[in-house]
């Protein structure tokens, strides 16, 4: 079973926007010093959509080399083309690592029927578990109730990384969570919520900063200290927003940086912060101890 704080990592860049692999590394080592309890390379956060296949596929090859086993790997092996979708699948799969997690088919949009065979169509082919990844802000798509009913059946699904927002949503599949079958809050601002819904923990931006935190309030929560979860969930909760004042990955990115971890940037279309926004996240950053 995964759980607990799942960092969806950022891919650092050299400024040329290759891929800083002698970063990356730091990265892992960091996270797992720090109790991060499971790592997603390929996800929204880690710009995938900016990178080529080979690209990708180095990075999990280095992801599993450093990591070794020490935690659980995700990759984030979706596409809004199926066939590209099986196919990165297969190649993670066979890389070894723990979990996939993969998307809804954005601009397709497809169907009901169309993503829940989106979904089989990898499930039916890999070992590894495949997560179900929710996120109609980002694609303009969702899974309704109905389809999660039935993938969750499937004996390779193994979960849902729930990043609607809505806990009206999220209660309405609370009742699909058991041995096999989790749910994972995919917003840093409602962690405690989830949780108390059955949620087995986070995929999480904002446990790129704060990984230790992050895996505190969640492990506060298993453990029974409710309010001890729930205060850390309010302490950071207005730099969790500014986390998301503009599209992810920018702020985080802008976040480390000013933090000193000296991880790059990011690739067109993104574009650097605005001035204002850039100050709204330095000042939550100073109130919560991040930087001076």
């Amino acid at each position: 079973m995964l759980q607990g704080s799942i960092v969806a990592l950022v891919t650092p860049f050299h400024e040329d926007g290759s891929i800083n692999f002698d970063k990356l590394e730091e990265l892992l080592e960091w996270h797992i010093a720090q109790g991060t309890d499971g790592i997603l390379v390929l996800g929204t956060t880690g710009e995938s959509t900016t990178m080529t296949h080979e690209e990708d596929d180095s990075v999990v090859e280095f992801t599993m080399r450093t990591v070794r086993h020490r935690v659980p790997v995700i990759a984030g092996s979706g596409s809004n083309d199926t066939e590209t979708q099986i196919m990165k699948s297969v190649r993670y799969d066979r890389m070894g690592v723990d979990a996939l997690l993969c998307i809804t088919p954005y601009y397709n949009k497809a169907n009901q029927q169309g993503m829940i065979y989106h979904f089989t169509k990898v499930a039916d082919q890999v070992d590894a578990p495949v997560i179900l990844y929710n996120v109609p802000g980002r694609t303009g798509c969702a899974l309704s109730v109905k389809a999660v009913e039935q993938l969750s059946e499937h004996p390779k699904i193994c979960g849902i990384k729930e990043a609607s927002g809505d806990i009206s949503y999220a209660v309405n599949i609370s009742h699909l969570i058991r041995d096999d079958f989790q749910m994972f809050s995919g917003n840093d601002d409602i962690i405690v919520p989830m949780m108390s819904l059955g949620a087995s923990g986070v995929i999480s931006v904002f446990a790129n900063t704060n990984p230790r935190e992050c895996h505190e309030m969640v492990a506060r929560w298993q453990q029974g200290d409710l309010a001890g979860s729930l205060a850390l969930q309010q302490k950071y909760l207005d730099y969790i927003h500014a986390l998301f004042c503009e599209v992810n990955p920018i702020p985080v990115k802008e976040a480390m940086n000013l933090m000193g971890m000296n991880i790059g940037g990011y690739r067109l279309p993104l574009f650097p912060m605005e001035e204002k926004n850039r100050q709204r996240l330095a000042e939550s950053m100073r109130k919560v101890g991040l930087i001076e």
